[in-house]
């Protein structure tokens, strides 16, 4: 089981992203668009990079939602390799078992 100080770590960093993801898209709008004075663009730039760091999503990590290991995650199901393992082992998982032979 992961920490739970780091497992509210990415909770606080989720919804930081939330927040600040409308202005951190339209900062990014300007910032590209070539078409636009340099002055406005380097403004832009400079206003983004004053956002907290954690709002930006590439801060996020995933995590296994039982036990909030950080490796071996499973997207599709939310889930690390060992629960997963776990879980089908106990047949709670519809529609999979665990291979033995």
């Amino acid at each position: 089981m992961a920490k739970k100080s780091m497992i509210e770590r990415e909770v606080k960093r989720a919804k930081l992203v939330k927040q600040y993801a409308s202005k951190r898209l339209a900062l990014k709008e300007i910032a590209k668009n070539t078409e636009l004075p340099m002055e406005q663009r380097f403004k832009a730039q400079l206003k983004l990079a004053s956002l907290p760091r954690n709002s930006s999503a590439t801060r996020l990590h995933n995590r296994c939602q039982l036990t909030g290991r950080p490796h071996a995650y499973y997207r599709k199901l939310k889930l690390s390799r060992i629960m997963l393992r776990e879980l089908a082992s106990f047949g709670q998982i519809p529609g999979m078992v665990k291979s033995s032979w």
